[in-house]
């Protein structure tokens, strides 16, 4: 006999408010149930054991990763995504952009990763208390209709780490072989991500579980090598404002690429058991996290620094022009190893996949946010659909990869200020801890906030970022007067994040007393 339920569209994971299911099923046991295109795709897609959940909450009773393993889990899953040859790219602009020396490139380096990843540890103990992935979490502090802003920019965010990592990962193919173009080896390490993120979260936790060992000898390996050869150059620091402007535009990169994974934490602990201590979980996210930063970015700093060295022909300055990040790391370590020099820059160039996963993993889930209807694509369609637009944006960019790195990490530091000023602001001031939530609210816009603060705010913060931001395009007033000119210093984040959190504390009472929610 046949029973009808009255179902949520989102919950079911199909496009109709009503279901008529056979034999007594329950609306929403699995996603597979009904002959719409999704429920097929869904059908095909577990025979082959894909993950088929989007962004519908984790049951509490698929929520079984719990201990030590759990955490091990995420460590190494911030490990593996930050022990790549991405995050020691980001330590060569310290020289190559703004010309610092070794010691304050090193302390900017320091201290602005420890501000960048606390978020990423803070956002990454929602998960084990709620099932909830990050973009519909946000859904309490921006409303139904505000998420989707902060959904598009993480979509752009996302495909643009991705492309800027395969352009990285290129580069180092390129250097061991001239013959294998750039966009061949975009197109190795996009194909390569794809088949890890296509079946979902498992496969994504047991790829990074690992792919941080061989990435790590590499490293060593690379540490040893130019220690032994003596090339290093202890390039002293300036003084004045030139040295306040470069360290604060330096430090702008280094902060946005180590808070990048902000939009996108409680993504990789949705299955902890809700009973996971949020310490360890924040402890365990942190240890991850801080400890490749800053190992890869600071051997950025002592590699890049060889590039000064006078006196006849400089392998290194010469690898850096022809190949940037690819060419540096050959002038270590093919020139010294010769063959095995080069197996060694083909494993760094594979660590992009374990940098990519995450962003292409989420973005399929961010995908979901944007609309019922992008909901109904199963995630594994939105994950495909994102390797192809990052391939397509990562060919073209291969040829201008210092200024595509230089302002995409800024953007990415500038949103997700504005993003942690409001969020962190509702939680602690308004919400008052995660007490403050009602999780089952996630999918009814009519029990969430307007939005309207939220987007107020979000106006506030890009105002700030105005102000303090400095690119080759525009020089905000405050950050002239933080550096030199004509470029002055990049305060862009810092400015956002406080506009932003100021412009909430005002705005958020209003809407409350109004709407109620």
């Amino acid at each position: 006999m046949a029973h009808t339920f009255a179902v949520n569209d989102v919950e079911k994971g199909f496009g109709n408010q009503y279901a008529t299911l056979e034999d007594g099923a329950v609306a929403g046991e699995s996603f597979e149930i009904g002959n719409t295109w999704s429920a097929k795709l869904q059908r095909l897609a577990g025979k082959f054991n894909v993950e088929q959940r989007g962004i519908e909450r984790v049951p509490e009773d698929e929520r079984t990763e719990t201990g030590f393993r759990a955490l091990l889990n995420v460590s190494t899953m911030w490990l593996s995504a930050n022990l790549v040859v991405s995050s020691f790219a980001i330590g060569i602009l310290g020289n190559g952009i703004w010309g610092l020396g070794v010691a304050d490139a090193m302390l900017t380096v320091l201290f602005f990763n420890l501000l960048g990843v606390l978020p990423v540890c803070f956002f990454s103990c929602f998960g084990p208390v709620f099932g909830l992935r990050q973009m519909v979490l946000s859904r309490f502090w921006f409303g139904w209709w505000g998420v989707k802003l902060i959904a598009v920019l993480n979509v752009l965010a996302c495909l643009g780490w991705s492309a800027v990592n395969a352009i990285v990962g290129a580069q180092l193919i390129n250097a061991v072989n001239n013959d294998v173009p750039g966009y061949a080896g975009i197109l190795i390490i996009s194909l390569c991500t794809l088949v890890v993120t296509l079946f979902g979260y498992k496969i994504v936790h047991a790829y990074e579980f690992w792919s941080w060992v061989p990435a790590f000898i590499v490293f060593l390996i690379t540490l040893g090598v130019f220690a032994h050869s003596g090339d290093f150059v202890n390039i002293p620091w300036n003084v004045g404002t030139s040295e306040m402007g470069g360290v604060f535009s330096f430090g702008s990169v280094v902060f946005g690429f180590a808070t990048g994974w902000t939009s996108y934490a409680a993504d990789y602990t949705v299955y902890h058991s809700s009973t996971q201590s949020k310490r360890k979980v924040f402890f365990w996210t942190w240890l991850g996290l801080i400890i490749p930063l800053n190992f890869c970015m600071m051997l950025g700093v002592a590699i890049m620094s060889a590039t000064t060295l006078n006196g006849g022909d400089n392998r290194y300055a010469e690898g850096y022009h022809a190949s940037h990040t690819g060419g540096l790391l050959g002038a270590v370590l093919i020139y010294q190893l010769g063959g095995f020099g080069k197996f060694c820059l083909i494993i760094l160039a594979l660590t992009i996949i374990a940098n990519n996963c995450p962003n292409i993993y989420s973005v399929s889930l961010t995908a979901q946010v944007l609309s019922r209807y992008t909901q109904r694509v199963p995630r594994f369609i939105w994950t495909a659909v994102g390797t192809a637009i990052y391939i397509a944006v990562a060919i073209p960019g291969y040829g201008n990869f210092l200024a595509v790195l230089e302002q995409f990490m800024s953007f990415i530091g500038y949103w997700l200020a504005i993003y942690e000023g409001i969020s962190i602001t509702d939680h602690f001031v308004f919400k008052r801890g995660f007490s403050g939530y009602k999780p089952e609210d996630y999918d009814h816009p009519e029990r969430l906030p307007t939005g309207i603060a939220a987007m107020f705010a979000f106006a506030c913060g890009v105002v700030g970022m105005v102000m303090g931001m400095s690119q080759q395009w525009f020089v905000g007033p405050i950050a002239l007067a933080a550096g030199a000119a004509p470029f002055g210093g990049d305060v862009g984040f810092e400015l956002a994040f406080a506009f932003a959190a100021v412009g909430y504390l005002i705005s958020r009472p209003l809407e409350l007393k109004h709407f109620g929610r």
